[in-house]
């Protein structure tokens, strides 16, 4: 089966329209990102990467109330990185994150999730989109992201709603860097969703957003109740206002814990968010029956047991492991996004290859190489990732495929391919994800 699969048009005849307009950052870097191709996945295979994401979906939830309920402040903030200012709105429970994806490898050694991006995910627009108009239109495979938008309104209604029963009955609104053509497109599909359940729903860009600290949020001199934010909380949490010197993000995070403010994504899933959860996660599982001690049961089920050990890799707070048993790892950083403070280590515990990200000026890479180089590390089993080539405007592209699945409230949303480099960086190339027909 060839993954990679070439549409019979050209990327400029595809991206207009309509299509260029949804997804306006199809060339970005000064290059392609959406390609006019796709990822063919295999019935069974698709069928097991539904089946499997759901159940690390479940996995993640059953240790994140485990986290919230049991553990010390010190562990969650030494152990998982969370800010000592989140930690109390990061025990808030709620019934779902609203966006969550996981990022898996498909290879000689089964399915395996990698990550889990539950703060602030992206490739909504692209997944959406792409699978569902050209998988019908130029191949005679289904799309992979057919249910997205269902599943998108069903955990934003579900949030929603438990935000109304607090009290939270006044405007809802969506918020990003307004010149980030990329956020900006994702974050107005999610306020497309919103309104689309009935709601009335803003967009007012992060700079125009203003706290009141004591009293509220506001956009526009309307006060905000519901505030979807693609901005990571590992960033809000630091932020100040320039002129003031207030500490606008902890202003924010303590309207959450006033009441007076409800966020999508929660602050619960700057938990999940954070790489340690991955060494959570297996630790629990290496000491599982300890958990009984704590809860009178243990934490994970059978069948959950059974998926760990098929679907998660070994994952550590530190490297030794791997070192004593000559098994390449990698290390991520706690925050990494895009790959970026992502490193490669083979057997013999040296340093293969490392990814800092696509920047041209020479200080903006030293500060961004700075930032993800001081952040703690998790050490996870390396498992190789499965080769492939794509057709691009620069010619043949061999790369690495990447496969994000989305899991949206309990429910499997869709896949997003990306083919980059050995460690999938931010210049990694999108092919719309498609799979066989039933025969």
């Amino acid at each position: 089966m060839h993954r990679v699969i070439p549409l019979s048009l050209t990327a400029a005849e595809l991206f207009q329209g309509e299509l260029a307009d949804r997804i306006p950052y199809h060339m970005m870097y000064g290059k392609q990102y959406c390609l006019p191709s796709v990822t063919l996945y295999a019935r069974d295979e698709f069928d097991e990467l539904q089946a499997a994401s759901m159940l690390v979906d479940r996995i993640y939830w059953k240790a994140l109330r485990f986290a919230q309920r049991c553990l010390p402040d010190d562990f969650l903030t030494k152990q998982l990185g969370i800010h000592p200012s989140l930690v109390d709105t990061a025990r808030i429970e709620t019934p779902a994150h609203g966006l969550s994806r996981q990022d898996w490898i498909i290879g000689a050694e089964g399915m395996k999730c990698i990550e889990n991006n539950t703060d602030t995910p992206t490739g909504v627009p692209e997944a959406a989109y792409l699978g569902n108009m050209v998988s019908g239109r130029y191949t005679p495979y289904r799309s992979a992201t057919a249910g997205l938008r269902t599943a998108m309104q069903a955990a934003f209604g579900k949030l929603i709603g438990h935000y109304r029963k607090a009290g939270l009955d006044g405007m809802i609104a969506c918020s990003s860097y307004d010149w980030h053509v990329e956020d900006k497109c994702n974050t107005e599909y999610v306020l497309e969703v919103i309104r689309e359940l009935g709601y009335e729903a803003v967009y007012v860009p992060l700079d125009q957003l203003e706290i009141i600290p004591g009293d509220g949020l506001y956009g526009g001199g309307k006060r905000i109740d519901i505030l979807y934010r693609l901005y990571p909380l590992e960033y809000l949490i630091h932020d100040t206002d320039a002129d003031s010197g207030l500490p606008i993000g902890e202003a924010l995070i303590e309207l959450v814990a006033e009441g007076k403010l409800g966020l999508i994504n929660p602050p619960q899933s700057a938990i999940t968010q954070s790489k340690g959860f991955m060494a959570l996660i297996w630790a629990l599982y290496e000491r599982n029956e300890l958990s009984i001690d704590v809860l009178g049961h243990p934490l994970f089920e059978s069948e959950e047991l059974d998926a760990i050990r098929a679907y998660l890799l070994p994952t550590y707070f530190e490297k030794t492991v791997f070192l004593q048993q000559q098994v390449p790892f990698v290390a991520k950083g706690y925050w990494g996004r895009e790959g970026k403070g992502t490193a490669l280590y083979g057997v013999d515990g040296m340093l293969e290859v490392d990814e800092w990200g696509n920047q041209e000026d020479a200080e903006e890479a030293e500060e961004t190489k700075q930032y993800y180089s001081r952040q703690p590390k998790v050490y996870q089993q390396r498992v190789p990732m499965e080769k492939t080539a794509v057709h691009t405007e620069a010619g043949l592209y061999d790369g690495y495929l990447l496969t994000g699945a989305y899991v949206i409230g309990g429910r499997f949303a869709g896949l997003l391919p990306r083919i980059g480099g050995i460690i999938t960086g931010d210049m990694a190339y999108f092919c719309a994800a498609v799979v066989q027909q039933d025969e």
